[in-house]
């Protein structure tokens, strides 16, 4: 294969030769150990961390006084010390804690959890044993008991519907409602005083209530920007989460009134007994408690939760964050944050980002979407909307160039966002996008293959194998004649030479798979991007991390 590749790049002028590679099994073990030994003289470093948990999201207190704080996309639920904010333990996929959005406890000590992604209904009964209450479909989010151990869950943003579940698992799930939506049923609920089930709709600024029995449903109170989750307090005072507005309010005879102001991407919140608020964020992960005196505690901090793509702009290392985009200085300051609230923001989600220029181009198969965002001007460009699980995007010969996962395909979108030509196909899970030269290559988790894909813009009729034999790469990048690759699922970034020679540059956490078929392979991309004087950054996934690779070459 070596030589194949080799004869190639004899053949051709343009600057080919920097990029056909072949990462070739015969030289696994010579290169694993030189790969060893080059750690030793590899700087790496962690220039900017962010939060302890990938995006905080339900939370309840338990019988233990604890908080329980949810995680999606780290498959978690984190057992908090509410005064000091220490994470006592963690419970995860091997306790059979699979993508939890919400949780609640009824008062024998059970608890429950919902599975947005699977639509799974699961739990731990009182005597601590694993119990699925139901499976419904995917969207799965707001959970909550009567007062009488009732059980009840919603569907946001993947369907919208109402259901009350058998927490036992014994009985099919009743549907109560169909018609919450648009985009999502309920979210955050809580039990009424007044007998009644209460929860916010997303997408209409409203609080409703049903009567669960007669399935009748009424507006409480309007005029939200998002709200997301409510709660009642001991006195049956009920208490809003407006996440769009970054703000917690006290509902009184119809009027909104502040309780605190925080920072929008907020996710739920609960009450103690003792009056004090918790408060859960997706967009920054923070868990923050809101005192008597309004004074605001961090428990757990913010920042990078779900870090992503990778890219250059303005001198700047930025980073796709799913509801946010941050941006670092090459030493790993802050440059500024731009958030995002799922559904209604503007600017749309981020789980990768590519430079245009002065602009940015975010990709999100959440949203299915595909957008140029102008960050100075703060506003959307330029949309491709109802994409099939798109995972990156760059601009190439005028175009936009998609990594169409849903469809597995490359495709280029013209000036009105439909597609102008298909690059690629039949690929199984085509992931990161990078252009150089005219020259357009994709990386496949599923083949552990980078490809070349595109010449000049048109396609070519046989894929060229650039490295292979690689484990679920996704994101790289070139500089002078070397391939730079991340394979996620090692937490393995590596070199390869012209000569198919491969040496590992950094060991960092691997990133996390998809908990089910909805999402691409990866949940979350894994970038990497060189800069012009040969210094390799990598956003850690799972630890929310951002590493410099001081020029290894």
């Amino acid at each position: 294969m070596k030589e194949y590749f080799q004869r190639k790049l004899s053949l051709t002028a343009i600057m080919l030769s920097a990029y056909v590679l072949s990462a070739c099994s015969s030289n696994e073990q010579e290169s694993t150990q030189e790969s060893e030994q080059s750690l030793k003289d590899i700087e790496v470093e962690i220039i900017a961390s962010g939060a302890n948990i990938a995006g905080a999201n339900g939370l309840a207190i338990g019988p233990d006084g604890n908080l329980y704080v949810t995680s999606v996309l780290g498959s978690s639920i984190s057992v908090i010390e509410p005064e000091s904010g220490e994470i006592l333990k963690t419970l995860g996929v091997e306790e059979g804690v699979i993508g939890p959005d919400d949780v609640d406890f009824y008062k024998d000590g059970s608890y429950y959890w919902t599975s947005i992604m699977t639509g799974e209904v699961a739990g731990f009964d009182d005597d601590g044993n694993r119990v699925i209450a139901a499976q419904l479909a995917p969207g799965v989010n707001p959970i909550t008991f009567s007062d009488d151990g009732r059980l009840f869950v919603s569907q946001c943003f993947f369907g919208t519907n109402l259901y009350e579940i058998d927490p036992n698992g014994e009985q099919e799930a009743r549907l109560i409602s169909d018609e919450l939506g648009p985009g999502c049923g309920l979210n955050g609920m809580d039990w009424g005083p007044d007998n009644r089930l209460y929860g916010p709709r997303w997408f209409n600024q409203e609080v409703v209530s049903f009567d669960v029995d007669t399935n009748s449903m009424r507006t409480e109170v309007s005029g939200f920007n998002t709200p997301a989750a409510v709660k009642f307090d001991k006195n049956g005072k009920l208490h809003v989460l407006d996440t769009g507005a970054g703000v917690l309010y006290r509902v009184e005879d119809g009027e909104k009134m502040v309780v605190a102001t925080l920072s929008p991407g907020l996710d739920n919140f609960v009450i103690g007994k003792d009056g004090r608020f918790y408060v859960t964020s997706f967009t920054d992960g923070f868990v923050k408690r809101i005192n008597k005196d309004g004074s605001i505690t961090e428990l757990q901090p913010g920042g990078m939760a779900h870090a992503g793509g990778i890219t250059f702009s303005q001198d700047n290392v930025v980073v796709a964050d799913l509801h946010a985009i941050r941006a670092y200085t090459k030493s790993g300051m802050e440059a500024f944050t731009q958030r995002n609230v799922l559904g209604t923001g503007v600017m749309g989600g981020a789980l990768n980002i590519a430079s245009d220029g002065e602009d940015l181009i975010l990709t999100s198969w959440v949203d299915n979407d595909v957008r140029v965002w102008n960050q100075a001007e703060q506003k959307v460009k330029w949309r491709s909307s109802g994409l099939a699980a798109p995972v990156s995007a760059v601009r190439y010969e005028g175009l936009i160039a998609v990594a169409e996962h849903g469809k597995s395909r490359v495709i280029s979108l013209n000036k009105d966002g439909e597609v102008e030509a298909i690059l690629a196909e039949d690929l199984p899970a085509p992931t990161g996008l990078t252009v150089r030269d005219g020259h357009l290559f994709v990386s496949d988790r599923s083949l552990g293959k980078i490809l070349r894909i595109a010449e000049n813009g048109q396609r070519i009729t046989e894929p060229e194998i650039v490295a292979e034999n690689l484990v679920s790469p996704e994101g790289f990048d070139f500089f002078d004649r070397k391939l730079v690759v991340i394979e996620a699922d090692l937490g393995e970034v590596s070199m390869i030479n012209a000569s198919g020679d491969k040496s590992l540059l950094a060991k960092i956490p691997p990133g996390t798979q998809a908990a089910s078929d909805l999402q691409p392979p990866s949940q979350v991309f894994n970038g990497v991007a060189v800069d012009d004087n040969g210094n390799v950054y990598v956003p850690g996934e799972t630890n929310r991390a951002l590493y410099k690779i001081s020029n290894p070459f």
